[in-house]
């Protein structure tokens, strides 16, 4: 099982109903997980046949090439580049090595000392030297390559922070700067990438303009998605793929939180100079450099909920895939969820009989830090939620799951939490203050206290977060 402490969310003091709720919301958890495995999305979406490498509908003739590198950036690129390492050794004649940027502190799986991958741990979500160090290193192996060489790029969430090469006159020390503010502030990661974006030479197109204006090679990316939308200039900020944001809207996300006198003056320099010189803009749509560009999506949390859903069905439960564009603050979004599960009820108010319902819902919520607690995004909004319905009088048994697959949320060492009926019971019995909890942005030490964070460790996985809500409802 890839959840550590299944024990501890699954006692058996807890009523036979509720046992049960938790014990197939956590499997259903799994079953997530293990659906968006980098290592299994590469495996179902490349071949190599015939001395073809096979992605998706299109056929790469490998012969034509004399050397293959990978690179690239992300939580799940270490498994993904192990995998297409596996898959293209099936072709020994090509030399094949690569340089990754993975998350410090990350396991990886099966990985050898025959292995030509040379991985490069890295800072997340704020960069660091390391990080800086390696991204160079991958721009050298750009520069060097050839026209008859095939670069592979792999892509996942994270990159934004795992790939970081600031634009001339901008430090390291400026970059972290401005990802703390952004990542404080309750910006969307569109509009934080927007900002990563402008003040890069390696983001928003322009590993894919480094390529065109060095060797001209043939540069695959493989993707896989943890933004809402799958838009690929918002993955890692879209190193190959056209911007499609502006240095005007760069400049008013910072205007928008506030952020103007607050950011390093190389930061504002860099912007104002792109706003008054269109030339300075990240390549676009029709832009000649990626005439030798390919990019493949091979994975999103739709597969994710596509086998979760297959899973529930098998113990009855009626699906509803209600949204995949939670996109709210988790504070607001966890009150107005009674409300939402209120209504998703109504049409089994007056049918007798037993119900089951799934409510399935995915995206990325955001957190504007006020306090100094320790937290994430789904577990603010689990806690927001119980601080709204411990008054309410709910007449159903029910389990939520709120989940960021990546295995770590925030700055805690939780995935996320579940909560069910006996969550508020806790909270009521025990008089748990829980707006305390909340006005600190302290929502893990609540779930800590109710013994119901849910603990993996680094999956290695990235995609949106999953919002999974089991009701058992009887008439």
């Amino acid at each position: 099982m890839v959840v550590k402490n299944l024990s501890q969310l699954t006692p058996k003091i807890l009523d036979k109903l509720t046992l049960e709720l938790r014990k197939v919301g956590l499997e259903a958890l799994e079953v997530a997980i293990k659906a968006v495995e980098p290592s299994r999305l590469i495996q179902n979406s490349v071949k190599v046949i015939d001395g073809k490498l096979n992605i998706q509908n299109d056929k790469f003739d490998l012969n034509k090439f004399s050397n293959i590198f990978l690179i690239g950036g992300g939580k799940a690129s270490a498994q993904m580049s192990l995998a297409l390492e596996k898959i293209l050794n099936k072709q020994p004649k090509i030399k094949c090595e690569g340089f990754i940027n993975i998350p410090e502190g990350q396991k990886i799986r099966n990985y050898g000392p025959s292995s030509k991958i040379r991985m490069n741990r890295a800072s997340h979500p704020i960069p660091n030297e390391n990080g800086l160090t390696g991204t160079k290193e991958m721009v050298k192996i750009v520069e060097n390559a050839t026209k008859n060489d095939l670069i592979i790029c792999l892509i996942s969430g994270g990159g934004s922070a795992l790939l970081p090469l600031p634009k001339q006159g901008i430090t390291l020390e400026d970059l972290q700067k401005v990802n703390s503010l952004l990542l404080a502030s309750g910006a969307s990661i569109q509009e934080i990438n927007t900002i990563r974006k402008h003040l890069s030479d390696f983001k928003g197109g322009n590993l894919a303009k480094k390529v065109h204006n060095t060797s001209k090679a043939t540069l695959i990316t493989l993707i896989i998605s943890d933004v809402v939308g799958n838009n690929l200039d918002s993955i890692a900020s879209g190193p190959t793929v056209p911007d499609l944001t502006t240095y005007s809207q760069a400049y008013g996300v910072l205007k928008k939180y506030s952020l103007n006198d607050k950011v390093p003056s190389s930061v504002k320099k860099v912007i104002e100079k792109g706003l008054s010189d269109p030339r300075l803009e990240n390549p676009k749509e029709r832009d000649v450099c990626f005439t030798t560009i390919y990019n493949y999506l091979i994975g999103s949390v739709d597969l994710a909920v596509k086998e979760v859903s297959a899973y529930l069905k098998d113990f009855n439960f009626i699906i509803d895939y209600f949204t995949n564009e939670i996109v709210a603050k988790a504070i607001d979004f966890g009150k107005e969820l009674h409300e939402l599960i209120s209504m998703k009820l109504k049409p089994y108010a007056k049918k007798p009989g037993k119900h089951k319902l799934a409510l399935i819902g995915t995206g990325e919520l955001t957190v504007t830090i006020k306090g100094k607690g320790v937290g994430g995004r789904n577990q603010e909004m689990l806690l927001s939620f119980l601080d709204n319905a411990k008054n309410k009088e709910i007449n159903y048994k029910f389990l939520i799951v709120g989940a960021n697959l990546d295995g770590i949320e925030g700055n805690s060492k939780a995935m996320g939490a579940l909560i069910d009926n006996v969550s508020l019971n806790q909270i009521n019995n025990e008089k748990i203050k829980t707006k305390s909890y909340l006005e600190n942005n302290d929502s893990n030490s609540f779930f800590k206290l109710l013994k119901s964070e849910i603990i993996t460790g680094p999956t290695g996985i990235n995609v949106n977060d999953l919002l999974l809500i089991l009701i058992e409802l009887h008439i």
